[in-house]
C-alpha cells in the first residue's frame, strides 16, 4: 500500500472508528444516566471531530506543490494537529465542569452493566485502531495521524476510568467517579500540550532531529571529492523534509564534474530520506570560509587513506 493510501485509510479508519462509538456511548448513556459515561461520549464527539479535521488535513497536505504553494501543503497536518489539541483541551475543561458538579452532588447509577459492557467493546474498538495507526505513523511520519493516534489513547485511559468509576459507584463509592475523572483530564491535558508543541515545531520550520543531521552530514562527506559542508538547513512539512547545503570542492574541478558530485551527495541523501526535497550548493574550496554564515556549522570531509 502507497503512502497516500495508507494516510487515507487511517483517516477513514478514525472517521467510522469515532462515529460507532458515539453511537454506542449514546445508546450506554440512555441507559445508564451516568456523568462519567456522558464525559465519554463528550470525547467521542470531539475524537470525530478530530477525525473530520485529519480526513481534510491529510487529503490538502498530501495535494502536490502548485504555482501558489512551491513548498507544497505539508504544513496542513500541523494545522490540524494544533486544531486537535485546542478540542482535547475544550474536551478536558468541559469535564472538569462536570467533575466538579459530581463531587458536591453524587448519584447513583440505573445500569451499570450496561456501561461497563459499551465501555469494554469501546477499549477493544480503540486498541485496534491506536494499533493501526501507531503502523502507520512509522510508516509514514505523519503528525496529524500521531496526533490521532495518541488522542485515541488517551481514550483507552477515559474508558477504563471510566469502567472502574461505574464498579465503585455500583459498589456504594459515589466519590470515585470524580476523583478518576480529575486524574484522566489531567492525562489528556498533557497529552494535548505535547501535540500543540510538535505542531509549533512545524509550523515554525524547526530543524529536523540532530541525528537526522548527522546522517545527511556523513552521507555528504562521504562522497568522494568531496573536501567538506556548510550551512545546512532542514525542515520538515507534513510528510517530506526540505534540505539545503553547501558542498565544498576543489577550486580547480569542471562543472561537469561538480554537478556529477552533487547528484551523487542527492542521490545518497534521497535514498535515506525518500520524501526529501534536497537543493545543494556548490563553493570552491579556497572561498568557503567566505560562504560560512555567522550562525553556520562548518565540517570537513576526513583525509583520504589512498
Amino acid at each position: 500500500m502507497s503512502h497516500g493510501q495508507l494516510l487515507k485509510t487511517a483517516t477513514w479508519a478514525s472517521v467510522l472508528v469515532a462515529l460507532g462509538l458515539i453511537m454506542l456511548k449514546t445508546w450506554a448513556w440512555e441507559n445508564t444516566q451516568s456523568v462519567s459515561l456522558l464525559a465519554s461520549l463528550i470525547d467521542s464527539l470531539m475524537d470525530s471531530a478530530a477525525a473530520l479535521i485529519n480526513f481534510f488535513a491529510v487529503r490538502y497536505a498530501m495535494a502536490p506543490a502548485d504555482k501558489e504553494h512551491r513548498f507544497g501543503h505539508g504544513k496542513a497536518e500541523a494545522l490540524a494537529g494544533l486544531g486537535q489539541a485546542l478540542l482535547i483541551a475544550l474536551s478536558v475543561v468541559w469535564l472538569l465542569s462536570q467533575t466538579l458538579g459530581r463531587l458536591v452532588q453524587p448519584q447513583a447509577l440505573q445500569d451499570a452493566s450496561t456501561g461497563i459492557g459499551v465501555m469494554l467493546a469501546s477499549m477493544v474498538i480503540t486498541a485496534m485502531l491506536v494499533l493501526f495507526q501507531r503502523w502507520v505513523v512509522r510508516r509514514t511520519q505523519s503528525t496529524a495521524i500521531a496526533a490521532d493516534s495518541l488522542h485515541y489513547t488517551s481514550d483507552l485511559l477515559m474508558n477504563l476510568g471510566v469502567i472502574i468509576a461505574l464498579i465503585l459507584t455500583q459498589a456504594g463509592y459515589y466519590g470515585a467517579d470524580p476523583y478518576l475523572a480529575l486524574i484522566i483530564g489531567a492525562y489528556v491535558l498533557y497529552s494535548a500540550w505535547g501535540i500543540a508543541r510538535n505542531a509549533f515545531h512545524l509550523l515554525l520550520d524547526h530543524e529536523l532531529s540532530d541525528e537526522q543531521r548527522q546522517t545527511i552530514t556523513d552521507l555528504a562527506l562521504a562522497q568522494p571529492q568531496v573536501l567538506g559542508m556548510h550551512d545546512l538547513r532542514s525542515r520538515q512539512s507534513g510528510h517530506m523534509q526540505f534540505i539545503q547545503l553547501h558542498l565544498e570542492l576543489q577550486d580547480d574541478m569542471r562543472l561537469i564534474q561538480a554537478h556529477c558530485v552533487a547528484d551523487a551527495v542527492e542521490s545518497r541523501i534521497m535514498t535515506a530520506f525518500p520524501h526529501a526535497d534536497v537543493i545543494i550548493h556548490l563553493d570552491p574550496v579556497s572561498i568557503a570560509q567566505q560562504e560560512i554564515h555567522a550562525q553556520g556549522e562548518h565540517y570537513q570531509a576526513s583525509p583520504s587513506t589512498d
